[in-house]
């Protein structure tokens, strides 16, 4: 089984777990439809963050948000590949990162996974956390399924 996982938010990113192997990448819109419509014939299971226009954010940046969340659950549908929406509170409880920030979403996924590069390029000087959460969103989609 290949889990995967999606933080869809404005830097969010996509990571798959796949056996042993695990990697991430900044959301790009034509990089997930690809890998994707790759993975559309595997047995996969995606976990997506669930997210919802906020108290007090800009109606341009909530529309944006609305507008990613919107395209990752059409692509998903159309493909037939099974996901699961969890709010951010419920998969980070499982890693005790409630009410803490990005960096100690980075810390942890560098911690469970200390062979990812969490680089978005070549040039960057600090891990992408976009990249991280969508890590530590498969990893609790594989712990959730493993549960059940």
């Amino acid at each position: 089984m290949i889990y995967i996982g999606v933080d869809p938010g404005k830097s969010g990113g996509v990571a798959i777990l796949d056996g042993d192997k695990a990697r991430a990448f900044v959301f790009d819109r034509q990089e997930f439809s690809e890998a994707m419509r790759l993975l559309s014939g595997e047995r996969a299971l995606v976990t997506v963050e669930k997210v919802w226009g906020r108290r007090g954010e800009a109606a341009g940046s909530a529309f944006t948000f609305g507008e990613s969340f919107g395209f990752i659950d059409g692509a998903l549908t159309a493909l037939q590949i099974p996901f699961q929406l969890y709010p951010a509170a419920t998969w980070q409880k499982e890693y005790g990162l409630i009410g803490k920030d990005k960096a100690a979403s980075v810390e942890v996924c560098q911690r469970l996974f200390p062979s990812v590069n969490l680089l978005a390029t070549e040039r960057s000087r600090k891990p992408h956390d976009g990249m991280a959460e969508a890590l530590l969103i498969a990893e609790y989609g594989r712990r959730k399924a493993g549960r059940t």
